[in-house]
């Protein structure tokens, strides 16, 4: 039975409607005359509001899901090598509706969200628009999250991975993802504590505010940063992008001053926010440099006892993250899949750094990496009465865990992903089977539509099928798998991946628009297809490469 269709108003922006179905890949009717692109673009539809609706062509399967893609003419950034990798998941797979979704979701962050992108250096403004004439120089690119207009370090680096299998024979994708190492590198320099950042001043574009009349230190420019939420996780996936631009192009073009400068100041972070609440040597109490009130009536919004959250122990080698990559605050501030991601990617910079002659800097960034990734699994693996020795989601130091996990990247779940285990690892597989348990995981959400991990960022009853995705791909059960895609798929009716959905009512759901989970959704699809083509393709199936 086909899904209920909703229709989009009618208007100007009809006709993007009917250019998208008439561009649609492997559709019958031929393509309308040129349109020029800069005469109608106000025409555009407004995405979030044309996701939560309906659009043919409907795709053969037995969901009948509908296209989702702009008009070219709406589309913020182009590749012709996704379109061709568009086109041969269209022709191969042979789910259709699952083929769908990846015809949606696979270019979703480049037909969206890329609000600005140059491929050169701007020019220095003279007047009341300036900036540091030493910032801004190279490509730039700015990705927001989807509904937000604003570019969050961990989302646009997620948004922007399955593209750097690319970046090696596309230019267009290269100068993306350069654009966007040398953007975060201006965001790390400015404002290191914060997630969330406005447009760049070169841009032009107008800033969002939020108006949440948060007090934080250190102090922060409304109209540079959108929220200011330290979370670990951010400054390694700034890392995490630069290091996979490098292994799948060998580019170096990013070592300029300004990526230094913003390691540097990484560096400054982890020293800060490895100090314990209570000095080693006197005892006497030590203000955290980092402190967050926000006025709210929601405890995961704001850190308790003066915005600084609860007494973390010295010795333990491990790096307070403040917030979880949800934006919820952290109850204990040591989250281990935080401090497991910065340890591989510490010790993949070094290793790139020793490859550049940078060996002194290697050496201490190395040592960052191993002190870390030492502190994860002599703090971070408990032992559990049921399950044996697991990884907890955060803890203290002083003994105390939070056992758990999340949805959002980095989590437990996704360790070997991170790179930080391998799959068959004991303590994994051992967590892993607690975290998909309701009796192991309080975020394990069960229901007659929907099961998988949620958290607290949306509550009781909202499972993210973001972390679905992950399950299938960390599983070699060709069984685990082919559930997890068809459970995803059957809640994604409007052919887009949500954020989360009501495990009991599938229609309900957050966010339209969200181009972080349409973006794992694809890395799923690509990691099949290279991994377990069959479950793809069909038996006896050849892998599938990118490049």
């Amino acid at each position: 039975m086909k899904a209920n269709r909703a229709s989009f108003p009618l208007g100007l922006c009809s006709l993007f409607l009917s250019a998208s179905a008439n561009e649609y890949v492997g559709g019958n009717r031929e393509p309308q005359a040129p349109i020029d692109p800069t005469k109608y673009k106000a025409a555009c539809p407004d995405y979030k509001s044309y996701a939560m609706r309906q659009h043919p062509p409907y795709s053969d399967g037995p969901l009948g899901l509908p296209a989702q893609r702009p008009s070219k003419y709406c589309r913020t950034f182009e590749s012709p090598l996704v379109e061709k990798v568009i086109e041969y998941m269209n022709t191969k797979l042979e789910d259709r509706d699952l083929a769908r979704i990846f015809e949606n979701a696979f270019p979703n962050t480049l037909d969206t969200t890329v609000r600005w992108h140059v491929d050169s250096t701007v020019k220095h403004k003279i007047g009341k628009k300036t900036w540091d004439p030493k910032a801004w120089k190279g490509p730039q690119s700015f990705i927001v999250t989807g509904d937000i207009n604003a570019e969050w370090l961990r989302d646009s680096t997620n948004q922007l991975q399955q593209y750097q299998l690319l970046a090696k024979k596309d230019k267009q994708i290269y100068n993306l993802i350069l654009g966007a190492i040398n953007t975060q590198s201006e965001y790390v320099i400015g404002s290191p504590y914060c997630n969330a950042f406005q447009p760049p001043p070169p841009s032009g574009l107008n800033p969002t505010f939020q108006g949440d009349g948060d007090q934080v230190h250190p102090a922060y420019e409304n109209s540079f940063v959108f929220e200011c939420k330290y979370e670990l996780d951010s400054l390694a996936a700034f890392l995490s992008l630069t290091n996979q631009f490098h292994n799948h192009t060998e580019s170096t073009e990013f070592m300029n001053d300004r990526w230094f400068l913003a390691l540097d100041t990484l560096l400054e972070v982890l020293e800060a926010q490895s100090k314990p609440t209570f000095s080693e040597e006197t005892g006497a109490h030590q203000r955290n440099e980092y402190t967050f009130q926000r006025q709210t009536n929601a405890g995961t919004e704001t850190l308790g006892l003066g915005g600084v959250g609860n007494p973390l122990n010295g010795g333990t080698g491990l790096v307070r993250s403040a917030f979880r990559p949800s934006d919820d605050a952290t109850i204990l501030g040591f989250l281990i899949p935080a401090n497991a991601m910065m340890s591989v990617e510490l010790k993949r910079t070094a290793a790139l750094l020793r490859k550049f002659g940078k060996k002194t800097l290697a050496a201490t960034i190395l040592s960052w990496g191993q002190t870390i990734e030492k502190g994860v699994w002599e703090h971070g693996v408990v032992q559990h009465k049921k399950y044996g020795k697991v990884f907890a989601y955060e803890v203290d130091g002083y003994g105390s865990s939070i056992m758990m996990d999340d949805a959002n990247l980095p989590s437990l779940l996704a360790l070997p992903l991170l790179g930080f285990v391998d799959a068959d690892d004991e303590v994994y597989k051992n967590t892993r089977k607690m975290i998909l348990q309701r009796q192991g995981n309080p975020y394990y959400l069960v229901g007659d539509d929907f099961n998988g991990i949620g958290g607290p960022h949306i509550g009781y009853r909202h499972a993210w099928p973001m972390s679905v995705l992950v399950q299938a791909m960390t599983s070699e059960d060709d069984e685990e798998i082919t559930k997890c895609l068809g459970a995803v798929k059957n809640v994604s009716l409007n052919g887009l991946i949500h954020e989360s959905v009501n495990v009991d009512r599938a229609r309900d759901y957050t966010r339209s628009w969200f181009a972080w989970a349409n973006s794992v959704f694809a890395q799923t699809i690509l990691d099949l297809a290279g991994r377990k083509p069959h479950l793809l393709f069909g038996k006896g199936a050849e892998p599938y490469q990118l490049v």
